[in-house]
Order: C-alpha cells, then structure tokens, then sequence
C-alpha cells in the first residue's frame, strides 16, 4: 500500500490506510538518515509520575557492593 504526503495549511500529512488499526490518539515521529519515518505510541513517563514516584520503592542497591563514585552518589 502507498500513501501520497499532502500539504495541510504549514504542516505536511501522511494518512493512516483503514486496514491499520491505530493504537494511541497521539504519536511521536522521528526521521531516520535514510528518509524513513517512524510513528511510535505516545505514553507518560512513569518516572515523571509523581503518584508512581510516591508508591514505588525507586531505590537500587549496588550489584558489586563497594563505594559510590560520581554521579551514582545520591544529592542530599
């Protein structure tokens, strides 16, 4: 199946074909080096989501043991 690009108002359009059944009311969309463009499902960070943050233990013990360095120190 192809579809043709069309200009609406400043924006450019590619249509969805009906046998695609979309997943999300929005999309974000990225351009690879090669032309292709890439729609993929918008969906909230749950990191960013401060009842998540709020009810989820986001702490990590260090696999290897030892001391912090760097940017793994927590700021207090």
């Amino acid at each position: 199946m192809t579809v043709k690009i069309r200009k609406v108002g400043n924006s450019n359009t590619l249509t969805v074909p009906n046998n695609i059944e979309p997943t999300a009311k929005e999309y974000e969309v990225y351009q690879g080096r090669d032309g292709v463009i890439i729609y993929v499902p918008k969906h909230k960070n749950l990191f960013h989501d401060e009842n998540f943050i709020k009810n989820h233990e986001l702490t990590q013990t260090e696999a290897a043991g030892g001391k912090l360095i760097g940017a793994e120190i927590p700021k207090e």
